[in-house]
């Protein structure tokens, strides 16, 4: 396990950035990914895992853009792995999904070195995050989610003889449905929105294909791990009928989902401090909790 050397430490918790897996990008060699390890120092032994996907409409941002709630979930008592991923306009779907299953097969592999409890692991993805999330969560074993090169002891290579499911889904904000956003990102005129979508899908067909709700429907899915939703009220990025569709699809499929609805707070609201982000917080670790204890 690689690691960078950067990071930082604060009082109570230890945060490490480590080379977790390489791809080569086209006239430009290879490309090493970054995971933000944060473990809370006072805590020895092995950990429950969380493993989180950063947003950003499949085109933006880094393993530090939920650093709040991925801090507060460390210092619960939970090793929290945030993982940088393939992203638009270099690479395209299912890159980011692919290497989100293959994040989960790198924290088995290196359980020992990073001392994680890897008998029940969760996903949290915000956003476009969220939609990974999931749909790494519902296909961990499809053909398209194999081959990300990952970090071992013999270098980089694609383990994907080890297990990529994980027990538990929290989805924040999440964009579940690519298509149907993509529709409301062209009617609403939002254009930053409308262009990342066609950045990181070849076409709308993809977006379909790639609509967690429709999967589920669809009776595609493999795995319907238990899931948190977490939906602001405000939310100009994400309308309230993509999310009832989620619901709807996992109640379909008999799946358990649990949503929490925060009125009048924006699109992205846990990023911030505030008293609605210390509540969401709270429900996260309370989640987990519960579904470490079963």
């Amino acid at each position: 396990m690689a690691d960078t050397g950067s990071g930082s430490t604060i009082t109570d918790l230890d945060e490490i950035d480590v080379i977790w897996a390489r791809h080569p990008v086209a006239g430009d060699g290879e490309r090493d990914f970054l995971a933000r390890v944060y473990r809370r120092k006072d805590l020895v032994g092995v950990l429950p895992v969380l493993i989180s996907v950063h947003g950003g409409a499949w085109n933006h941002f880094d393993r530090t853009a939920g650093t709040l709630y991925q801090r507060a979930i460390a210092r619960a008592g939970f090793l929290v792995v945030a993982i940088d991923f393939r992203q638009g306009p270099d690479f395209q779907h299912p890159a980011a999904s692919a290497d989100v299953v293959a994040a989960v097969r790198w924290v088995r592999l290196q359980a020992a070195r990073l001392g994680a409890d890897i008998t029940s692991m969760g996903l949290l993805g915000s956003s476009s995050g969220g939609h990974l999330a999931m749909f790494a969560g519902v296909l961990p074993d499809a053909p398209f989610h194999r081959g990300t090169p990952i970090s071992g002891d013999g270098g980089f290579a694609a383990r994907d003889d080890l297990e990529g499911h994980v027990d538990w889904l929290v989805a924040l904000w999440p964009v579940s449905d690519p298509y149907a956003r993509y529709r409301y990102a062209r009617r609403a005129g939002i254009e930053r929105l409308t262009k990342a979508h066609e950045r990181f899908y070849t076409d709308e067909a993809a977006m379909r294909a790639a609509s967690v709700p429709r999967v589920v429907t669809a009776g595609e899915a493999t795995r319907l791990p238990p899931l948190l939703v977490i939906m602001p009220g405000d939310d100009g990025n994400v309308p309230m009928d993509i999310t009832f569709d989620l619901l709807r699809a996992w109640q379909s499929r008999h799946g358990y989902v649990e949503y929490v609805h925060f009125p009048e707070e924006p699109h992205g609201f846990g990023y911030k401090p505030s008293a609605a982000s210390t509540r969401m917080q709270d429900i996260i670790i309370n989640f987990g909790r519960r579904m470490i204890a079963g």
